[in-house]
């Protein structure tokens, strides 16, 4: 692996971490209240975690990002629709979420679907006032803009490769 190669995933995946950065706080500023950093912060995570060394890599990653954090967005929107914030009431929702996750037979998806739990609890706990379900809506759509800036930013970079020592 020559140096350009060693330098294009760290060049990719910070490159994916600014513009869903940017892209995440944009939107999110759409609602007022909603906290627009957080959406930056949680579209440039989704970025990270996705971009990965190969296109195919990068697609199983998307999947498992986007399904996780819809199964986590709704388990803690229905959450917090019912109860207040406590942190034994998100470890329960964490233990049904991964729970539904193994049930459906995706058991994989249930690490990003309990960290998607954790951001739309505590962010929901920040302001009390805040709709349960748009807050879990805006954490789940953040979640996408990362995926889709990092599918981007790997399919579209020079030098991308379907798969390792593979032709573009």
């Amino acid at each position: 692996m020559n140096s350009a190669e060693r330098l294009r995933i760290p060049a990719q995946i910070a490159l994916a971490a600014l513009v869903a950065y940017l892209l995440g706080f944009w939107f999110t500023s759409l609602f007022p209240g909603y906290l627009p950093k957080i959406g930056g912060l949680w579209s440039a995570i989704s970025a990270v975690v996705v971009t990965q060394v190969t296109r195919k890599d990068a697609a199983s990653s998307a999947s498992l990002r986007i399904l996780g954090s819809a199964i986590g967005a709704i388990t803690s929107a229905v959450y917090l629709t019912l109860l207040p914030f406590h942190p034994l009431g998100m470890a329960a929702a964490i233990f049904a979420t991964v729970m539904i996750c193994a049930a459906i037979n995706v058991p994989s998806h249930g690490r990003l679907a309990a960290i998607t739990v954790i951001v739309v609890m505590v962010t929901g706990s920040l302001d009390p006032a805040l709709s349960p379900g748009v807050n879990a809506l805006l954490r789940f759509l953040e979640s996408c803009i990362g995926t889709g800036v990092a599918l981007l930013a790997v399919w579209l970079w020079p030098g991308s490769r379907s798969q390792p020592g593979g032709d573009a």
